[in-house]
C-alpha cells in the first residue's frame, strides 16, 4: 500500500506469537536447528528439506528443468535526490497513460490547469497508479500490441484540485456532490490498449473498445459463500448479489484463464459507522465520525442518484439490513475479478477472504491438482493467506474450439468453492496452513464457528470474519506482508514484510491499546513483539521471505530471502552495500526467463531515514538460482553473495516505485510512479523537472536502446 494513505493503528487483538519473536527466534537457533532437530524436521515435511536449511535441499532436483546461466549484465546504479527517474547506461525510460489520460472517445485532453469533471475522471486513466499486468492481443504480437491493467489505489487531493488548491470541505463540512463523483470515478480499474511504434515508442489507442474504466461506483457481482447471504443485503441488493464499486486497489494478480485480479486493500476508511459496530467493524478499521474523504456527506445533496454517497454511512438506520447501508462495508475487501477482453460485470471472489487484500498470486500450476492463490493483508501484525480450489486444474478449460472462452466462468468454477488457510511460521523454519473453516477446531479445542459464536455451518461468517478466524487458529501476525510473487518452476513463494515499527524486543510485553483487556473489541497491540519470520524490534527496513511447500500442502518451509537494512546500519543481515541498500520491500515480481531460471525483482516503498537520505524509492533485481545462503547466514543473501542483488532503476522526488510486468519477449519492463511531488515534464522519464508542474502518476516503459531484453 502507499504509504500515503497507511492506517497506523494496529487492529490485531489475539495474543498470537508474532513474526518478529519467531524470526528472532529462528535467526538465532540456525546452528541448533541444522544439528539435532534436522532429522525430526525432515520427518514433518515429508523429505522436502532439513527445517531452516536453504529450501533446494531436496530430492526433486530431477524433476527440474536444467538452469541455463543467468546473469544480470547491468552494473548497480547509484541512488538519485531527483524529479528524474534514472536507469542504467544503455537504457531508456518512457512515460506513458499518466494519471487524467483520455482513453474512451472524446474525453478532452489533461492540462496543468484543468478543473477535473467527474465525466472526464470517467473517461481518462484512474489516480495513482499501483499494481499492472500485461494480457496479449494476438500471438504474434504479443511484444508490441497489448492490455494494460492497472489499479487506481487512491487519489491526491492536491493534484486533483490542483487549479483551487485542494479539496472543498476536505475534512469538515459537506463535499459538494461534483468533487465526491470526480473522486469517485479516480479510484478503482483502468485498462487500456499500448502498442509499440516501429521507432521503440509505445502510445496508448485512445476510442479503443478495449478501454475501460471500474471506478467506485462501478455495479459488480458477489460470487461464492458470501453472496446472497444476509450479511451483504442491502437496500441496493436486497438479494445480496450486488454492489457497487471496487475502492483502494493495491497490488493485484493475475489467473491462468486470462482475467485480472484487483485486490481491495485499504477500502475501510471510506466508510463511517457510529452506531451498530460489529466485530469486524473494528477489526478491520471501518471509520468513525468521518470517512477518510468525507464522501458520505454529499448525501442529501439534491443531485444525488440511488444514494450514491448516503452508501458510504454504514449506520443503521432502518428496521434491517435491506432498508439501510450497515452491511455495505460486508461488500468490500475481496479479490475481484475482472475480464478485461470484454465487457462482463467484475465478480468479486468471496472464497478468498475478506480483510485488507494486499494481492492475489497464483501458485505452481499443475494439471490434475487444484488451483492455489496467495495473498497478504497489509496491516501491522496481520497474516497471509492461501486459497485452494476445490476443483482440479485441465488445461482443457482453456481449449474450447469454435467458440470464445468465457473466462469468468472458469473462475466460478476456481475461485468460489474451496478452502482459505492462513499462515503460522514456526522458528524451526517449518510453518502450517491453518484452515478457516467452520469445522476447523481452534487451539482452544472449539470449532472456529462456536469461537465464532455463528452456526455451525456457517462458512460465509467466517469469511466475513476471515482476520478474527485467523486470530483464533493462531495464524502469525507479521510485519505488513505486501506483495508476493511465485516461481512457476519450483512453486518458491516470495513475499515482502515491508516494515513494522510497533514491535518490542523478545521478551517485552505488548502495549495494549488503550489499556484495554485483549478480549474488548477494537482493543488490539499498540505494540507486538519480534518472531522467528520478523525478528528485529522496531523494523523500519522490512525483509523478503520464501517459502516452499512439500508433498503435504497444509506445510511449508521457509526462510528470509533478504533483509532490508541501511549499509551502516549494525544490524544489517545482509550486507549491503551503497550500491543495493534498501528499506520498506513492497512490489515483488518473479520474472521467468525459461529453463528453471528467473530475475526477482524488488521495488520500494521507503520511509526509513537512513535510506531514504540516500536514495528515493527504487528498483533492485537478482537471480535467485544464483545466490544460496550460506551455513550461519541469516538471510539467503548475505555479506558473500550481496553483489548479486543491485539497483536498477530509481524514481523521482516523492514517489512509490510500484506495480511491474514485461512484455513476453522481456523487451519492455513495464513499472509505475505513484505519488510523485513534481514529475512528469516530459515524455522522457529521465528528464528532470525544471520548475513546478502538476504531479502525475504514471506508468514508465523501461526499454534496452540496442532492443534487446532488460537486464541480461
Amino acid at each position: 500500500m502507499s504509504k500515503e494513505i497507511e492506517d497506523h493503528r494496529v487492529l490485531n487483538p489475539s495474543e498470537n506469537e508474532p513474526f518478529s519473536s519467531v524470526l528472532d527466534k529462528h535467526v538465532s537457533r540456525r546452528g541448533v536447528v541444522q544439528g539435532g532437530l534436522g532429522l525430526a524436521a525432515m520427518t514433518m515435511l515429508g523429505g522436502f528439506g532439513l527445517a531452516g536449511c536453504r529450501l533446494d535441499d531436496d530430492d526433486d532436483d530431477n524433476d527440474r528443468p536444467e538452469k541455463r546461466p543467468l546473469t544480470l549484465a547491468f552494473e548497480s546504479i547509484a541512488g538519485s535526490l531527483t524529479d528524474a527517474v534514472v536507469v542504467p547506461p544503455g537504457y531508456t525510460a518512457q512515460v506513458v497513460v499518466p494519471w487524467g489520460t483520455a482513453i474512451l472517445a472524446g474525453a478532452g485532453s489533461f492540462s496543468d490547469d484543468l478543473d477535473i469533471t467527474p465525466d472526464f475522471q470517467a473517461a481518462s486513466v484512474g489516480m495513482q497508479h499501483d499494481g499492472m499486468h500485461n494480457f496479449a492481443l494476438s500471438d504474434n504480437s504479443a511484444s508490441r500490441h497489448l492490455l494494460l491493467a492497472m489499479n487506481n489505489e487512491y487519489i491526491d487531493q492536491g493534484a486533483l484540485w490542483f487549479p483551487q488548491g485542494g479539496a472543498t470541505n476536505s475534512s469538515d463540512g459537506a463535499r459538494p456532490a461534483d468533487e465526491v463523483r470526480t473522486e469517485i470515478n479516480a479510484h478503482g480499474v483502468t485498462i487500456v490498449e499500448l502498442e509499440k511504434a516501429q521507432d521503440g515508442k509505445w502510445s496508448h489507442v485512445e476510442g479503443s473498445p478495449y478501454n475501460k474504466r471500474y471506478t467506485s461506483a462501478t455495479p459488480m457481482k458477489l460470487s461464492g459463500p458470501v453472496a446472497g447471504s444476509e450479511y451483504v443485503r442491502t437496500k441496493y441488493s436486497p438479494d445480496g448479489t450486488l454492489t457497487r464499486g471496487t475502492n483502494n486497489n493495491c497490488a493485484n494478480g493475475y489467473t491462468p484463464w486470462g482475467t485480472y485480479l484487483t485486490c481491495e486493500e485499504n477500502w475501510p476508511a471510506v466508510f463511517v459507522k457510529d452506531e451498530g459496530r460489529t466485530i469486524d467493524d473494528d477489526r478491520l478499521g471501518i471509520s468513525a465520525g468521518r470517512g477518510r474523504y468525507g464522501w458520505e456527506t454529499a448525501a442529501g445533496d439534491a443531485s444525488e442518484v440511488d444514494d450514491e454517497f448516503a452508501r458510504f454511512n454504514a449506520n443503521p438506520t432502518g428496521a434491517s439490513g435491506t432498508e439501510d447501508y450497515r452491511n455495505e462495508p460486508r461488500t468490500f475487501g475481496y479479490i475481484v475479478e475482472i475480464d478485461p477482453y470484454t465487457n462482463e460485470r467484475a465478480v468479486k471472489r468471496t472464497a478468498l477472504g475478506r480483510f485488507r487484500h494486499e494481492g492475489c498470486w497464483p501458485g505452481k500450476l499443475v494439471a490434475g491438482q487444484p488451483v492455489v492463490f496467495y495473498s497478504g493483508h497489509d496491516s501491522r501484525n496481520e497474516y497471509i493467506y492461501k486459497f485452494v480450489s476445490k476443483e482440479v486444474w485441465d488445461p482443457a478449460y482453456l481449449n474450447q474450439p469454435g467458440k470464445s472462452l468465457d473466462r469468468l466462468a472458469i473462475g466460478d468454477r476456481f475461485m468460489d468453492e474451496g478452502t482459505l488457510y492462513a499462515a503460522r511460521f514456526d522458528a524451526d523454519g517449518s510453518g502450517e496452513w491453518l484452515p478457516l473453516t467452520p469445522d476447523a477446531v481452534a487451539p482452544d479445542g472449539r470449532t472456529l464457528a462456536a469461537a465464532l459464536g455463528l452456526a455451525a455451518d456457517d462458512l460465509a461468517g467466517v469469511i466475513i470474519h476471515t482476520a478474527d478466524a485467523a486470530d483464533l487458529m493462531g495464524a502469525t501476525p507479521m510485519d505488513r506482508p505486501e506483495w508476493g510473487t511465485v516461481d512457476p518452476e519450483t512453486g518458491d513463494v516470495y513475499m515482502t514484510c515491508t516494515n513494522n515499527s510497533d514491535r518490542t524486543e523478545e521478551g517485552t510485553a505488548a502495549e495494549i491499546n488503550n489499556g484495554n483487556a485483549i478480549e474488548d473489541l477494537g482493543a488490539g497491540y499498540a505494540s507486538a513483539p519480534v518472531n522467528a519470520a520478523n525478528p528485529r524490534p522496531d523494523n523500519g527496513a522490512g525483509q523478503v521471505i520464501r517459502w516452499r511447500e512439500g508433498s503435504d500442502a497444509t506445510v511449508f518451509n521457509w526462510e528470509v530471502f533478504v533483509f532490508g537494512a541501511a549499509a551502516a546500519d549494525p544490524d544489517n543481515l545482509s550486507g549491503l552495500t551503497e550500491l543495493n541498500q534498501f528499506a520498506s520491500p513492497d512490489g515483488l515480481w518473479y520474472d521467468d526467463r525459461g529453463d528453471g531460471n528467473g530475475i526477482l525483482w524488488i521495488q520500494t516503498d521507503n520511509g526509513y531515514g537512513p535510506v531514504t537520505d540516500y536514495t528515493n524509492d527504487q528498483l533492485l533485481a537478482v537471480v535467485p538460482g544464483n545466490v544460496e545462503k550460506s551455513d550461519g547466514d541469516a538471510a539467503v543473501i548475505g555479506s558473500a553473495n550481496q553483489v548479486q542483488l543491485r539497483r536498477f532503476a530509481v524514481g523521482p522526488n516523492g514517489c512509490e516505485v510500484t506495480g511491474i510486468c514485461a512484455t513476453p519477449d522481456k523487451t519492455a519492463l513495464f513499472i509505475n510512479i505513484q505519488h510523485p511531488g513534481n514529475w512528469p515534464s516530459s515524455d522522457d522519464a529521465t528528464v528532470e523537472t525544471s520548475g513546478t508542474v502538476r504531479p502525475r502518476a504514471s506508468t514508465v516503459v523501461i526499454q534496452r536502446e540496442d532492443g534487446g531484453e532488460i537486464g541480461v
